[in-house]
């Protein structure tokens, strides 16, 4: 009852609900809800503080940041359960923070695509300068030598290396990318290697164009940092794998090198192997024991597999 009654407490407020609203849509740093609420951050903060003393949203700091996330989801299920139930009508404050929420994702999505279109031709040197890529490429072929590549997913596919690396040894090969000078250097380099029957395609990682059960493997090179709602990329691969298919993420390590926010467009600081192994089983995959890669910024190979 004193847990029922904390809760009850924390949602005993209209702002709070709101913040709360904003985390099922996706993660967002203090600054970013203060913006859509219009709100000060000190009043943020102080709602969010409640908030997280309920266990209903987790702080993570992240460089000079402070993102929010949401809690512990065997509190949060009936709580989501009831407002759904209670709530007839979206209230109009909702409504209206879903709009405003849109149009920080607008802006985050345009930085970011403006980044590739200006990089495409530099960004298989950018994604080796902490580790070496070949120490990196033969730690991928080692994890997934286990069993036949089959139908391969490249998601975020670049200039195509994944495809290149690990297209032979598969049955078909489709690569997504959001960026069309990305895309138009992967067909010339896949064409160059002999892999024209690559099949590659525009496309987001927040929604990809293929039905459920259509892969083996699914890989993200360097690419989840560039997401602003992880667990829900994560999630959209894992849906696609067909039994005992396998989602390899190759990323960094969590570290606190700001400048890659600003000067590369990463949306996050890399991850925490607990993180990942939180949304791999969140996503209803089986998380295996990650890879790690030392250097001046450690990289991390994390496989997760469908059940059969």
């Amino acid at each position: 009852m004193e847990q029922a009654l904390i809760i009850f407490q924390a949602l005993a407020d209209m702002t709070r609900l709101r913040i709360l609203a904003l985390l099922r849509e996706m993660e967002l740093s203090i600054g970013e809800v203060a913006q859509v609420l219009g709100q000060s951050q000190p009043r943020v903060s102080r709602h969010v503080k409640i908030l997280a003393d309920a266990a209903l949203i987790e702080r993570r700091k992240e460089g000079s940041w402070v993102f929010l996330t949401l809690g512990v989801p065997d509190l949060l299920e009936p709580v989501f359960m009831a407002l759904d139930r209670w709530t007839a009508r979206e209230p109009a404050e909702i409504r209206a923070d879903r709009i405003r929420l849109q149009a920080i994702r607008d802006v985050r999505a345009l930085a970011a695509e403006d980044w590739f279109e200006t990089h495409a031709a530099e960004w298989d040197a950018l994604r080796s300068l902490h580790v070496s890529e070949q120490e990196v490429e033969a730690a991928i072929v080692k994890t997934l030598s286990a069993s036949p590549i089959g139908r391969l997913v490249d998601i975020g596919t670049g200039t195509g290396r994944m495809m290149e690396l690990l297209g032979a040894g598969a049955q078909t090969v489709i690569g997504f990318d959001r960026s069309p000078a990305m895309l138009r250097l992967a067909r010339t380099k896949l064409a160059e290697a002999g892999l024209e029957q690559a099949d590659l395609r525009q496309g987001d990682f927040q929604a990809l164009p293929l039905p459920e059960h259509s892969a083996d493997v699914a890989v993200m090179h360097q690419v989840l940092h560039y997401a602003q709602h992880p667990a829900a990329v994560i999630a959209e691969a894992a849906r696609i794998l067909d039994a005992n298919g396998r989602l390899l993420i190759i990323d960094f390590a969590s570290h606190s090198r700001e400048e890659l926010r600003t000067r590369d467009a990463h949306v996050r600081l890399g991850f925490t192997d607990a993180q990942m192994a939180t949304w791999f089983r969140a996503a209803g995959l089986v998380p295996a024991e990650p890879v790690a890669l030392e250097g001046e910024l450690t990289v991390k190979l994390w496989l997760g597999q469908r059940p059969n």
